[in-house]
């Protein structure tokens, strides 16, 4: 008996994915464990496997299509089974173009009468009865009242697209206002004074052509939507303030390529990020409300540090933003914190992290400063109370002992939860921060 391989629930919170990329092709055989494709989640892009033996007979979902959990996505042919002859048992494949059915379009006024040209077939509507159109394209033929059923789409599989609804409402322009050129005619009224020796007639508009805004449409991933969707929750839920401090970095740059010198033929490298991480959570001990979240009617105080690294995903995997949690991080070395660290960091960009690895982080770092930025403000990761974000270290003008020298210098802004941290308390946490980073010795013990 043939198998059936459904969308997995790869997340607590998950409710739909999309195939990224099919790791098998159809007459491919495949023994359990088999990586057969990508599926990002509402969290990350992580890894599908087969857990049986057999030969993939039929691929249901295309790459790029998001469906809900437990959709067929694809068919497994066991041993003896001819792989041709198997159907999926819900009917056709998923269509990676179709859309919902159209609502019912508006009354056609009559400047959106006139039909699309003669020699322009209607369009194919499949025999489930759903049209092909893109979002875009649907909401444009509502604004003009565009019937969409006169329309024939250009796009993949005769999908109509923007483009197609684009030329019926110039059409129709053309149809009422008699217009010869491309786009419809626009009435520029005059307010310059003209003697009344060379008065000509104001009865003649002044045209202007104005060519057609172009756009291109980019799919929103489920990743791109959690992260909107809790950015949205953390801003209106949150009240936000930030505080802002410099620290000196001299000493912690000299350490770190002491460091680095010593350790190289090890194959470690330090990051100024791994002091830093350190440095925040040996913070977070002798101040616990940084490690604490709002819980209605209550303060909850944690009794792990877990500070979470923000990691920027590739854009050719979609892009997006994902938080690694570092664990007991007070408890760990710099050595440990790198390694951790990189590892995530590789893990995330390659595969996708497990939801174990991107959870219970209690406090979190966003480093922009490997990019060149000076500050920046970060948004809170709920159920977090506090965000650093960190700038770069830069060479710059300084004062040191009342006189003007040349020194390293970073900016950091500290996002609070007002709600659990008032800005006595954000500023002690700061100072016991500066001191950290600018004594670095300490964060060797």
């Amino acid at each position: 008996m043939s198998i059936t391989l459904t969308m997995p629930r790869l997340s607590d919170t998950m409710e739909q994915g999309t195939i990224i990329r099919w790791n098998v092709k159809e007459g491919q055989e495949v023994v359990s464990g088999t990586i057969v494709a990508d599926i990002e989640t509402d969290k990350a892009t992580m890894e599908m496997q087969a857990y049986d033996d057999g030969i993939v007979a039929k691929i249901l979902v295309g790459e790029g299509t998001q469906v809900p959990v437990g959709t067929p996505i694809a068919m497994i042919a066991e041993e003896g089974e001819d792989p041709a002859s198997i159907a999926p048992s819900g009917g056709e494949q998923v269509d990676s173009a179709a859309a919902p059915a159209p609502s019912a379009a508006p009354a056609p006024t009559p400047a959106s009468a006139a039909p699309a040209p003669s020699a322009a077939p209607a369009p194919s509507i499949p025999s489930g009865g759903r049209m092909k159109v893109s979002p875009v394209a649907r909401r444009l033929a509502e604004e003009h009242a565009i019937d969409l059923a006169a329309l024939s789409g250009s796009g993949p599989g005769g999908r109509i697209i923007k483009r197609d609804v684009l030329s019926a409402v110039e059409t129709a322009g053309e149809n009422v206002a008699g217009a010869t050129g491309d786009v419809l005619p626009v009435e520029i009224p005059t307010t310059q004074r003209i003697p009344s020796q060379t008065l000509v007639s104001t009865t003649t508009p002044i045209v202007q052509h104005v060519p057609a805004l172009e756009s291109t449409e980019v799919a929103v991933s489920g990743m791109r939507q959690t992260i909107a969707r809790r950015l949205v929750e953390s801003t209106s839920t949150i009240p936000h303030y930030q505080v802002k401090m410099r620290f000196s970095m001299d000493a912690l740059m000299d350490i770190r390529k002491s460091l680095n010198e010593k350790l190289a033929t090890e194959g470690v490298k330090l990051s100024v990020n791994d002091f830093i991480v350190r440095a925040c959570a040996l913070s977070m001990a002798e101040h616990p409300m940084f490690n604490a979240s709002w819980a209605g009617d209550r303060i909850l105080i944690h009794g792990r540090v877990n500070v979470g690294v923000a990691i920027s995903l590739p854009e050719e995997r979609g892009g997006g933003l994902v938080v690694a949690s570092i664990r007991d991080a007070h408890l760990k070395s710099l050595r440990m914190i790198s390694a951790e660290t990189k590892h995530l960091a590789t893990k995330a960009r390659d595969k996708g992290l497990s939801t174990e690895e991107m959870s219970d982080s209690t406090f979190t770092i966003s480093n922009l400063g490997m990019f060149g930025v000076d500050d920046f403000t970060a948004i809170i990761n709920p159920p977090n109370s506090a965000i650093l974000a960190c700038g770069a270290a830069i060479e710059q003008p300084v004062v040191r002992d009342h006189q003007l020298a040349v020194g390293w210098e970073m900016s950091a802004t500290l996002s609070l939860d007002h709600r659990v941290i008032d800005g006595a308390m954000a500023a002690r946490y700061l100072l016991t921060l500066k001191a950290m980073i600018e004594e670095p010795m300490r964060l060797l013990a």
